[in-house]
């Protein structure tokens, strides 16, 4: 495996296509939501310097991106994808931190926020800095919110008024983060039992919500 992560830009614009399509792929393995983007969002976030990139021999195994709302004041990584093939082999967390980096450069005083339903994602999130929240913590701007209407799970973020869905909620304030990315806390394994604690009470709050949300109902199953 001979990868390159590098910040892209108007030379990729044609890769754009293959990274929706591994979004799509992904979402249909996973059997969860992912709000869907078409390739001129993708080349877009190139265009404007908040994309990252991972290449072999040309060819896309991976990427993210950066969105920011609230006058900045809320940033987001986005999109964190990895090639099937290059699963399981530290590209994601590589990927992410990489992301993580640029968001602390271009966006020193916001926070870091993300809603995602892969539990390797919260790992690598926990141990970037980042605390699970309730949605209520997170940017309250509709347009974000839009961009979960293509989720096919969009339907329990409306009848729940945007208080829960099948994603957790992430927040790092990156104001508390070091310039080298550091983050400095009692320890990884410590940040990931408290993080474990939230999931199971989290769990519990949708299972009450289970009768009037059939569709919680599997995921549940699935977090057994």
């Amino acid at each position: 495996m001979n990868v390159i992560i590098t910040l892209a830009d108007k030379r990729h614009f044609h890769h754009a296509e293959t990274i929706c399509n591994m979004m799509s792929e992904a979402a249909l393995v996973r059997g969860t939501g992912i709000a869907k983007r078409q390739p001129e969002y993708i080349q877009k976030k190139m265009e404007e310097g908040k994309a990252i990139l991972a290449l072999d021999k040309d060819i896309p195994v991976g990427f993210c991106y950066i969105e920011s709302w609230e006058n900045e004041k809320y940033v987001a990584n986005s999109g964190l994808i990895t090639h099937v093939n290059y699963r399981n082999t530290g590209l994601a967390k590589a990927i992410k931190k990489a992301t993580f980096d640029l968001s602390k450069q271009k966006y020193p005083n916001a926070k870091l926020f993300g809603i995602t339903t892969s539990m390797a994602v919260m790992k690598i999130n926990s141990n970037l800095g980042y605390k699970p929240v309730t949605f209520s913590e997170l940017t309250q701007d509709e347009k974000f919110w839009d961009g979960c209407n293509s989720c096919h799970n969009y339907d329990i973020l409306q009848r729940t008024n945007k208080t829960m869905c099948i994603c957790t909620g992430m927040v790092c304030d990156l104001k508390a983060i070091p310039a080298k990315g550091k983050v400095h806390h009692i320890g990884k394994t410590h940040t990931w039992n408290k993080f474990t604690k939230f999931l199971k009470l989290r769990k519990i709050r949708i299972q009450k919500k289970a009768k009037q949300f059939p569709k919680l109902n599997n995921f549940i199953n699935n977090e057994k």
